[in-house]
């Protein structure tokens, strides 16, 4: 497997996992370090807001792209680059002395983040194989369950060690020895060279080399972060000028030019950023958009409870992180049982993990009902909310083994950020939606029964991501049914037909 046989796969996904780690709790512990940002940088609320959201824009934009170089030139050198920008602009943003500064950075952490992620994706694709590939993204899944639960408890207790001016700098800083462990290690465990020469590209006929620009599709990653640009906007700008939401058909008409470049590129003797061919494949559209479903409407979830228990309950930031803990350890216990059994199971693994999610909505609501009319206790959440936890394990790593099965290799890590894709613009077109009609809910109704709405709408989104999970499982029923028939005619056509009496078999 490229010079990485072995214990050495394990130490490759060792390093990896460590930095999607450190990557997700940098994510988790921005939000509870919002309000001393605020203190700390006198940064008013548009401020915080770009805090968050330029990351998830840099992020977002650079994702394909930057899985397709990986493909290119290697997966193992783009993930290093990523791990080194994430690092600095760590440090930048730990000592910025005001709030454009640290915006500033956390646009270049988006960038480096948005760089390694999509080859953690496909390295996993690239050195592991049946049952064990399951299992790596078993482990991908508790890794992100782990960070998602230690995040918030690690920011409170850094920024109450740290003090208003310290602490939420030191939620930044934190990353800093983590990224240099990781280079260190990943220097001398992945294989060599850890970045190759561009394929050769054919032009009339003629084979010559392909250059560094054309080999990355400078076209179509262009385009491309254009259209994601015009379509993520308006919902990050949501509180903004209504004239932003007129980027919406301005997006559209991008993705449509980039699709028509994409078909081109062939013709031209150029690399295209990505093979659309992989869209014919049922799986990896289908789960493609069970993942954008899924995010599209389950991110919210966290968001309305924070905003629920500490604006309606008045609770503590601490105190509101500790109602997904339960839910984060349940996650990635249940990555780690689903990885190891989603070629056993298939698609009955996820939509097993959708029903859960559905249960666990309705528990919620039940919760939040229970609360306002009888006074039950508001932390019976964190039962109702395990049952989420249950079903993001089930849900996540399983679909991404399943999506990317059939994906060819040399399209893995583009493959893998096409879904990644998916997933920030099902996360910002969820919390946009949600969140406005949550708020627009409070101007009539208390705040429980604004997140019975909020939950309403996300059990609608899932219902519809648990028909496409059906409809999924039925086209794999069909394509087995189809093959068997293949066969079996193809060994009519070979075995000379057998007669018994008059019937023949």
């Amino acid at each position: 497997m490229d010079q990485a046989e072995g214990a050495s796969r394990w130490r490759i996904l060792a390093v990896l996992l460590g930095v999607i780690f450190m990557s997700l709790i940098g994510v988790s512990i921005v939000n509870v370090a919002l309000p001393s940002i605020q203190v700390g940088l006198d940064a008013d609320q548009s401020d915080l807001q770009w805090v968050l959201s330029g990351y998830a824009l840099t992020f977002g934009i650079i994702l394909v792209a930057a899985g397709r170089a990986g493909d290119i030139v290697g997966r193992g050198g783009i993930f290093l680059v990523g791990v080194g920008i994430f690092t600095v602009s760590s440090i930048a943003a730990g000592f910025a002395s005001d709030a454009m500064w640290l915006n500033a950075a956390r646009f270049v952490q988006g960038i480096g983040s948005g760089l390694l992620s999509p080859q953690v994706i496909g390295m996993i694709q690239h050195y592991f194989r049946g049952d064990d590939r399951g299992k790596a993204f078993g482990y991908l899944g508790t890794a992100v369950g782990v960070s998602v639960a230690i995040g918030p408890v690690l920011g409170g207790f850094l920024i109450g060690a740290g003090g208003p001016e310290l602490g939420w700098r030191l939620t930044f800083l934190v990353n800093v020895p983590i990224g240099i462990i990781a280079i260190i290690l990943g220097m001398r465990w992945f294989p060599k060279p850890l970045f190759r020469k561009p394929p050769q590209a054919t032009t009339g006929g003629r084979e010559k080399p392909a250059s560094w620009l054309w080999s990355l599709d400078p076209v179509g990653s262009i385009l491309l972060g254009l259209a994601l640009l015009a379509i993520l906007y308006p919902f990050m700008e949501s509180g903004g000028s209504p004239l932003w939401w007129g980027l919406l058909p301005v997006g559209g008409v991008l993705v449509w030019l980039w699709v028509r470049w994409e078909q081109r590129c062939p013709r031209l003797g150029h690399t295209p950023m990505v093979d659309l061919d992989i869209f014919r494949t049922s799986s990896f559209t289908n789960g493609t958009a069970i993942m954008t479903l899924y995010f599209t409407g389950m991110t919210s979830i966290w968001v309305l409870v924070a905003l629920y228990v500490q604006d309606g309950q008045g609770k503590t930031a601490f105190e509101s992180g500790l109602f997904g803990i339960p839910s984060a350890l349940l996650s990635a216990y249940a990555a780690h049982w689903s990885g190891r059994r989603v070629n056993q199971y298939g698609r009955r693994i996820v939509i097993a993990g959708l029903f859960l999610a559905l249960f666990g909505l309705a528990a919620s609501i039940a919760v939040v009902f229970l609360h306002e009319q009888y006074g039950l206790s508001v932390w019976w959440l964190m039962l109702s909310l395990s049952f989420i936890g249950l079903a993001q394990g089930a849900v996540i790593s399983p679909n991404q083994t399943l999506t990317l099965a059939e994906v060819p290799l040399e399209y893995a890590g583009s493959s893998g950020a096409i879904m990644q894709t998916g997933q920030r613009i099902g996360t910002s077109v969820g919390i946009a939606v949600i969140t406005a009609a949550v708020f627009a809910s409070l101007a009539r109704w208390s705040w429980s029964v604004a997140v019975v709405i909020g939950f309403g709408m996300i059990s609608l989104v899932v219902v519809v991501a648990l028909a496409m999970a059906f409809k999924d499982q039925r086209d794999r029923r069909t394509l087995i049914a189809d093959k068997v028939a293949n066969a079996a005619a193809d060994q009519d056509l070979q075995t000379p037909p057998t007669f018994v009496g008059d019937n023949h078999f």
